[in-house]
């Protein structure tokens, strides 16, 4: 299995420290509001990377965090923790929002059948053990304190830039005039900061510099280092976190361990709509409940969401998802096939059925290209749709469908076959189209199609899909 790195800029090979276990960690959300589908995208993403290494004969172990406390709403350590800002917009604690969305983001990854991690960690759990990394490097002079908290001096770390290859210089001067004044370098960050000293935080701890709550980086660190080890074999975000959170974790996580912090980085490009970047102040952060409310089913944003490949800026539109819901609708009737088998021979594909998965695995394999992985199934069942299923293929169909929904999440083999008293209907239609009864073939059509059935008419008779 082969992986673009974005730490050498180059697809490599999958190789665990200790295979065949490989470990995961992937930074979740901030659950101050609701996910939008720019979070979904790539969480999506990281699932699949889940499920391809899991069919590659691996055994990965997933950690994912939910950030409760911590993330300010400015990279620059300024501004409100977004969980107070949420409390504030609200009218409830900190806890109280953070309870929420953490229950609304979990049931809309079930909803998107995403897998469960290993491990789901949340900040707020794990206090202890960030301030015990903050003192570990503290002891190692990689701090220093000043009048709103302790902060990482990146000057210290020399390979600071190396991984976003930053422009330090430039950064140093375009540093704004409202910039914090007592950070040494305009690229250091927050590890803890300090409570206002004329108000209670909903969070805050006491800790040996002062009441207050941990920067957002640290948490990462942390969690990773603590479930998974001082060195991880891969570690998966948003583009978006390159050139901060994830060099902010890679210097203070090595400045402590001496050691690589991870030895693959995956990231998942933006995506666009109506070509901006999904923001709150734009208006356009659909979510899950918007797409249903348009009759799109969420297999069928998934689906969307795979036809581009997760390095690749995708775009969303209304016409491309519908596209996707067009496109699945197609391959979900080539999956109630196996309920129509014919006793015939079939001998007029391309491929064996059992080549279906195979390689789609092989192209997921690959970097997890999911586009080349769809591709493959629709040159298949098309080929499929044509020529049907033969009763001594349909165990054979049926696994693959299986295989499929193991590697893609579609659901497919899931498709329920029909009543028996809508096959009693479509036997009634055959009689009445071989007698040339085409009022009551027409009319039995009607009645299938309220019932949200349709028929085509094939040389072996009629083959029926749900509309």
């Amino acid at each position: 299995m082969k992986l673009f790195n974005t730490l050498t800029r180059s697809v490599e090979d999958v190789q665990p420290l200790k295979g065949p276990e490989v470990t995961v960690y992937t930074c979740g959300p901030t659950v101050y509001d609701y996910a939008h589908i720019g979070h979904w995208f790539t969480y999506i993403r990281w699932d699949i990377l889940i499920r391809t290494l899991q069919a590659s004969g691996y055994e990965p172990k997933w950690v994912m965090n939910i950030t409760d406390v911590g993330h300010l709403v400015s990279d620059a350590d300024e501004g409100e923790d977004k969980l107070e800002k949420g409390a504030k917009r609200e009218g409830k604690t900190a806890w109280e929002v953070a309870e929420f969305y953490t229950k609304d983001f979990l049931g809309e990854m079930k909803a998107l059948n995403i897998l469960e991690p290993t491990h789901l960690t949340k900040a707020t759990d794990h206090i202890a053990e960030q301030i015990d990394l903050i003192r570990k490097l503290e002891e190692k002079g990689f701090t220093y304190v000043i009048d709103d908290g302790v902060y990482y001096d990146t000057s210290k770390f020399p390979r600071y830039a190396d991984f976003a290859k930053l422009d330090l210089e430039e950064q140093q001067a375009g540093a704004r005039v409202e910039y914090n004044q007592q950070k040494r370098n305009p690229t250091d960050f927050a590890l803890w900061k300090f409570s206002p000293k004329d108000q209670q935080r909903d969070m805050e701890w006491g800790s040996p510099w002062g009441k207050g709550f941990p920067g957002w980086h640290i948490e990462c660190s942390a969690m990773a280092m603590k479930y998974l080890g001082e060195t991880l074999d891969i570690h998966t975000g948003g583009i978006d976190h390159i050139p901060v959170h994830h060099t902010n974790e890679i210097a203070q996580s090595e400045a402590v361990t001496g050691k690589p912090f991870a030895n693959t980085w995956l990231h998942s490009n933006h995506v666009l709509i109506e070509g901006e970047k999904i923001s709150k102040s734009l208006g356009n952060g659909i979510r899950l409940p918007d797409i249903e409310a348009k009759g799109i089913s969420l297999e069928a944003f998934r689906l969307h969401v795979l036809e581009s490949h997760y390095r690749s800026q995708s775009k969303f539109s209304w016409d491309s998802l519908q596209a996707a819901q067009n496109r699945l609708k197609n391959w979900q009737a080539v999956a109630v096939l196996r309920y129509q088998a014919l006793e015939r021979e079939n001998d007029t594909q391309t491929f064996t059925i059992a080549d279906i998965a195979k390689e789609v695995q092989a192209a997921l394999s690959d970097d997890l290209n999911t586009p080349a992985a769809l591709a493959y199934i629709s040159n298949a069942f098309t080929q499929l749709e044509t020529v049907l299923i033969a009763q001594a293929e349909r165990a054979e169909f049926e696994a693959m469908l299986s295989d499929l929904d193991t590697l893609l999440g579609l659901k497919l083999a899931e498709q329920p076959d029909i009543t028996a008293e809508q096959k009693q209907l479509i036997v009634e239609r055959e009689a009445a189209r071989e007698r040339k009864d085409w009022a009551v073939s027409d009319q039995l059509r009607d009645q299938l199609a309220e019932q949200g059935i349709a028929v085509r008419d094939t040389a072996h008779g009629a083959i029926w899909y749900r509309l």
